[in-house]
């Protein structure tokens, strides 16, 4: 038999540690390659080696690339798509240290001298020596690593069942990686006549409350949605206020009502999504003048379980008649008081019908120009393009100010949930109680796992009215981003999310518990996978 190269946990260990140690923060030269060193590393097995086409690099967009890599037993369709993402997010946090971030056993030992710098927990942490600090090392390259040691062993044991390693760039800020994969899952479901039982990802463990250190395994994810706003006042002089309205005076009713408004917020099952919050407000215009600003935006973040793109829009539209109500009495009441005449009242429209409008007033081919004009700044992001998209049409369409457009922003990442499917209660099921009898270790479900993640994009359960909202209402929509609803809804298999343990996503303290990720997990997963394949004659199909 082929000796596992990732086999034990020191192998696992030394595995991780390359990994985090490829470069690969978002919208860099390094997620570009990181794939590339996978595949090569990949390329060393002997599977691969005898089946090199079930192993191929794939585009995503701006030079990235996604890698999918199959064991295929000769005798079985189910398929088991184990899901990892490799970017990282920055590392500036680091300070003077930075150079070892991506050096998880360096970085380690050099934080006993920094014990000073780091908090409470992280210190217990550091000197209990049961911890890998690094970034990377938590989220989500644990992950990945786990899933080529499942991969290998599977490939040498011959595994009755098919697995898939699908590992993709730019989960952290738009997931174009996994929204360009799900057509090429498709394309593999197809091509090697593969059926999909379940998506097992491997984001790794987040706390539910600061302190928490419970483990937890996931069956479904959140979803997340961007309602954003433009605020369009009309321009005056300083000199003569009341003679034009500010756009930040808009703007500050509307944002007082969506920040912790409780009827954004949803409890499902028990879950509470947070609050919304305001995650960007400015000024649209760049330079200093005693022109009043007339020109401004906000992005919201709202979290989801159930509601839909359009039912969001019907909230937000309601939060936003409601601000511009007061706003336009708090308006005229100044007015009154100053004995001046106002220049009109704020209305409330959707993006959808400002387009429609200035197409009836400019026709398509203008309306298209605008959005070609605004997609050609490569120094903005799909988020300022949105943005300045409404702006555009708005400076054209002035006899609607002053005005309120309601628009969506990327990233939309829909929620899944599989809390009611029969093999994730069997998954859930068989990883608590061997957690307990191998380890002692407790097991907790999350029915919505809180860290955002790429399983949002399978098992689409909408009808259609949902995503129309979405696409109507998305500036960008269709040229900068796009989000493949249609393939997503003929991906029909529950999600699962089984991964480490780890502390501090995204911070300079970003670290993984050693034994849970080495160990423990791994161990789970495998055992789980296998009762999967023993009993998959009993499993439902999931076939189109």
């Amino acid at each position: 038999m082929e000796q596992l190269r990732w086999g034990t946990p020191e192998a696992l260990r030394g595995l991780l540690c390359e990994l985090v140690s490829w470069h690969s923060m978002t919208l860099t030269e390094g997620e570009r390659e990181f794939p590339g060193k996978v595949e090569t590393k990949l390329k060393e097995l002997q599977y691969f080696r005898d089946n090199p086409s079930n192993l191929k690099l794939n585009e995503a967009d701006l030079g990235r690339r996604f890698l999918t890599a199959l064991y295929r037993h000769k005798d079985v369709k189910d398929t088991i798509v184990l899901i990892s993402h490799f970017d990282t997010v920055n590392t500036e946090e680091y300070g003077d240290l930075e150079p070892y971030a991506y050096q998880p056993e360096a970085l380690t030992k050099l934080l006993f001298d920094r014990m000073d710098e780091l908090t409470r927990d992280a210190q217990v942490d550091l000197l209990s020596s049961q911890y890998l600090f690094g970034r990377g090392t938590m989220d989500m390259k644990m992950g990945l690593a786990m899933h080529m040691g499942l991969l290998e062993k599977a490939a040498v044991e011959k595994w009755p069942i098919n697995l898939l390693l699908l590992t993709v760039p730019d989960e952290e800020v738009n997931s174009s990686g996994m929204r360009a994969a799900v057509t090429k899952l498709l394309d593999l479901k197809e091509e090697h006549q593969l059926d999909y039982k379940l998506f097992l990802n491997g984001e790794p463990v987040f706390t539910q409350e600061p302190g928490d250190r419970s483990y937890y395994v996931y069956s479904g994810s959140i979803g997340k949605i961007m309602p954003s706003a433009l605020f369009y006042g009309k321009e005056t002089h300083v000199g003569e206020p009341l003679s034009g309205i500010t756009a930040p005076y808009i703007a500050s009713f509307l944002t007082q009502r969506m920040e912790w408004n409780m009827n954004l917020q949803e409890n499902v099952m028990g879950e509470t999504t947070p609050l919304p919050v305001t995650l960007q407000q400015k000024d649209l215009r760049l330079e200093y003048s005693v022109q009043t600003p007339y020109r401004s935006a906000a992005l919201y973040n709202v979290f989801l379980m159930k509601r839909t793109a359009e039912e969001i829009m019907e909230i937000f539209e309601k939060i936003a008649q409601d601000a511009a109500r007061a706003c336009n009495q708090s308006y005229k009441d100044v007015c009154l008081k100053q004995s001046a005449t106002p220049i009109g009242e704020v209305r409330v429209l959707r993006f959808e019908d400002l387009q429609r409008h200035a197409i009836r007033k400019f026709g398509l081919d203008l309306v298209e120009k605008v959005k070609v004009e605004v997609q050609a700044n490569s120094n903005w992001d799909d988020r300022e393009k949105s943005l300045r998209i409404a702006d555009s049409l708005m400076i054209e369409c002035q006899e609607l100010a002053p005005a309120i457009v309601l628009i969506y922003a990327p990233p939309y990442y829909p929620a899944v949930n599989s809390s009611h499917e029969d093999l994730v209660k069997k998954c859930v099921q068989y990883v608590q109680e061997e957690g307990l009898k191998k380890f002692a270790l407790p097991i907790k479900q999350v029915h919505y796992f809180n860290g955002i993640s790429d399983l949002s994009y399978l098992n689409y359960q909408d009808n259609g009215k949902g995503w129309t909202a979405f696409k109507a209402n998305t500036p960008v929509w269709g040229s900068s981003y796009t989000i493949p609803f249609d393939a997503m809804v003929k991906l029909q298999a529950p999600v699962l999310n089984v991964g480490p343990f780890g502390k501090d996503a995204h911070k300079r303290t970003e670290r993984l518990h050693m034994k849970n990720a080495f160990e423990e997990v791994p161990f789970l997963v495998e055992g789980m996978i296998k009762m999967i394949a023993a009993s998959r004659s009993q499993i439902p199909s999931n076939s189109n």
